[in-house]
């Protein structure tokens, strides 16, 4: 975490270890937890693909630091393949598997596909159904601009869930965090090119400044997913850098 009493946790999609930034982290344990040392946070993408067994999540845990979060991504089968329709069995199961995690289990991720339209009839269903079987935090990511009309907002609202701000945004819109859940969720996929840009000295200025704007109004998550040519490492890094200055000199100013 950083930006001084403030909580902002900056992390990547997935642990994986780059050389050219090897460095940066803890020569000894496993990749986790020498990950887990370095930053504060991961986004868990791979249990969109395929489940994982309670005694993993539970492995997971114990490999990271106290104060160490995961978010984790919903699985496809409930997002792509159900596309949010009967839904229970497997949203338990999830629920159930990554219950191992204990404390340490932040945001779950709904990332919709790029085709799913703004239906309120299953977008209400689903959400309902969600809240009754989990009240934590949850980051929703629709990517069809049907999303962004005043009554999905409202539905999200409603049950407390945070509309992901994305990078690049499928309209200007999706660009800002929305809403409600009391806390904020960002995912930078690389931009211009998606899963592979770096983000300029410039982006990262200005985004520090908008995450320290934003965390007096609850947490505030930050995950980098432009991975494809180990740019996300770099990325959270600069940006944690960011955020610890700015909290130096605000805890210099305070002293002052």
């Amino acid at each position: 975490m950083a930006g001084g009493d403030r909580e902002i946790r900056v992390g990547c999609a997935g642990w994986s270890i780059p050389k050219v930034h090897a460095d940066r982290f803890p020569e000894d344990g496993s990749h986790l937890s020498r990950y887990a040392r370095g930053l504060p946070a991961v986004e868990i993408n791979s249990c969109f693909y395929r489940p994982h067994r309670p005694a993993t999540y539970a492995r997971w845990a114990a490999e990271t630091p106290d104060g160490f979060a995961f978010s984790l991504k919903v699985p496809r089968e409930i997002t792509h393949e159900r596309r949010l329709a009967d839904a229970e069995e497997p949203l338990r199961r999830f629920l159930d598997e990554t219950s191992a995690l204990g404390e340490k289990r932040g945001p779950l991720l709904v990332q919709l596909p790029p085709s799913l339209r703004f239906d309120a009839e299953v977008a209400g269903s689903f959400l309902e159904l969600l809240r009754r079987l989990h009240r934590g935090p949850v980051a929703w990511e629709p990517r069809h601009r049907t999303w962004f009309a005043p009554e999905a907002e409202a539905l999200l609202v409603a049950h407390e869930v945070a509309r992901v701000a994305a990078d690049p945004a499928v309209v200007p819109e999706a660009s800002r965090p929305g809403g409600g859940g009391g806390f904020t969720y960002h995912r930078l996929h690389g931009s211009p090119e998606m899963y592979h840009s770096a983000y300029t000295p410039e982006f990262l200025d200005a985004l520090a400044v908008r995450l320290l704007a934003e965390a007096p109004q609850g947490p505030v998550w930050c995950i980098f997913d432009n991975t494809a040519d180990f740019a996300a490492t770099a990325d959270a890094f600069m940006l944690l850098d960011r955020l610890d200055a700015a909290a130096e000199g605000g805890r210099a100013q305070r002293r002052g």
